[in-house]
């Protein structure tokens, strides 16, 4: 890059949804393709991994292929001539923010939530509990979690605390034909251990009743269309009281009122047949994890019910009463948490990068720092779905833009990252590299009769792509 170019830089950091739909926004701006705009917007985006696309690659399940092909678009705005990837470099390892600073004009943050709430219950950390998050992982090939296990061999029933769609992606991974996910992308080791599996019901533990339930209907509907599979709910627990039944009238969204009626019909066909269950339980709330010889053998649950807050929403309150609901394997379902990055503000308390409105702050409640921004998850927390986070870039973007219009922005010195990379030894990868690496991976699956061969170690991507320079 020209040192002398007037071209707008911005450094993206992160390569999910979010950070694609900043580009985009970016790209699209006035500043960008006005012709008095200058020489246009330079946008490099980096990730610590080799490969791009975050959770869409490896969070969103290999059996919802149709909602993995919206990288089409991703890799159109890939295509830009201003874009550039930096894959395999690290924030905090690599180089700094002050690195960035001195090559950038702006930076934003679009690294998501990439670990997992706490339940806060005792017995929490008893051998055969994980998280929600690090299963996706192992089963998408993710390298944090590649070296997982889980004894799916030696369970019968797995209590999933949760009912968000991450519960209903665990479940239906669970419950289904590994037939029906041999041909996707899922991980060969997670096929593998999945065909050995003995799992044969799973609980979901909800807190709030079924009108309240936050998976969404096409993802109940979903499990309840798979052969050999019954969904069972107690008659009890799918009657709405009359709080919900007033709340739905007024307040409830219409994928809440199709949750409700779903729930009620399945409460209706009863047990069922089939060898496997998912079973939805409402009005319970983890209380505590119990164990034997360090195991889990049982959640302990106390019974709620709904009652008004002072905004008119439904909450649950506790009854007074307990069940131990027994199992042999926890997964804990109850959403996504940031981690603090070096040189990064970060708020211990939400789990994001402390902002106003995307412009982050030096620490929650404080000052704006200049020419750092934030989109996505660790902008809002882990929210919505996918498309959201393009309307959340967008809304950040335009506060780029004021400030680039103000002149508040970074002063770097006008150096090019990538010669400095280079110099510190750092083996970044380019988007020809990993389109190098994605064809390999697609014809590598072909060979196995699915989708793709999955890479899922950052030694094994990187030698390939080597190799295919």
């Amino acid at each position: 890059m020209d040192p002398s170019s007037s071209k707008w830089r911005v450094a993206v950091i992160g390569s999910g949804p979010s950070a694609f739909y900043t580009a985009e926004a970016l790209f699209k701006s006035p500043a960008a393709t006005t012709p008095d705009a200058g020489s246009g917007v330079q946008v490099d985006m980096f990730d610590r991994l080799p490969v791009p696309f975050g959770l869409v690659r490896g969070g969103v399940a290999p059996d919802h292929q149709k909602i993995k092909s919206v990288v089409r678009v991703y890799d159109k705005i890939a295509a830009q001539p201003g874009f550039r990837f930096f894959g395999n470099v690290k924030l905090g390892r690599d180089l700094q923010v002050e690195d960035l600073a001195r090559c950038y004009h702006q930076i934003v943050y679009a690294f998501g939530c990439e670990s997992d709430n706490r339940l806060g219950a005792p017995g929490e950390d008893l051998a055969g509990v994980y998280s929600a998050t690090e299963f996706v992982g192992w089963y998408n090939g993710h390298p944090d979690h590649r070296h997982r296990s889980f004894d799916l061999q030696n369970s019968r029933r797995v209590a999933l605390i949760g009912n968000g769609n991450v519960a209903m992606d665990v479940a239906r991974v669970l419950l289904q034909s590994p037939d029906r996910l041999a041909p996707t992308d899922i991980a060969d080791y997670a096929l593998a251990a999945l065909r050995d599996s003995n799992v044969e019901e799973v609980i979901l533990l909800g807190r709030r009743g079924p009108a309240q339930a936050a998976f969404s209907p096409k993802e109940i509907e979903e499990i309840g269309e798979l052969d050999g599979v019954d969904v069972v709910v107690r008659p009890e627990e799918a009657e709405l009281d009359e709080i919900s039944r007033a709340w739905l009238e007024g307040a409830g969204a219409r994928s809440q009122q199709r949750n409700a009626k779903y729930i009620a019909a399945c409460a209706e066909l009863g047990e069922g047949s089939s060898k496997h269950k998912l079973r939805c339980r409402f009005l319970v709330s983890p209380t505590e994890i119990l164990g034997d010889d360090g195991r889990v053998r049982a959640v302990r649950v106390e019974h709620m019910q709904l009652q008004l807050d002072d905004s008119g929403t439904p909450r649950p309150r506790s009854k007074g009463t307990t069940e131990d609901v027994e199992c042999d394997l926890v997964f804990k379902a109850i959403g996504y948490r940031g981690e603090p990055v070096p040189g990064v503000p970060f708020d211990e308390r939400k789990g994001i990068v402390p902002n106003r409105d995307g412009r982050v702050l030096g620490a929650p409640g404080g000052e704006v720092v200049r020419g750092q921004y934030v989109a996505g998850w660790c902008k809002r927390g882990p929210t919505g779905l996918i498309g959201t986070n393009s309307p959340d870039a967008k809304a950040t973007v335009e506060l780029m833009l004021e400030d680039r219009a103000a002149a508040a922005m970074l002063e770097p010195a006008a150096a090019d990252i990538a010669p400095w990379l280079a110099e510190q030894g750092i083996d970044a990868v380019s988007w020809a590299d990993w389109q190098r690496l994605d064809a390999w991976e697609q014809t590598e699956g072909e060979k196995r009769g699915k989708l793709r061969h999955k890479l899922s170690s950052i030694d094994e991507m990187m030698t390939v792509i080597r190799e295919l320079r």
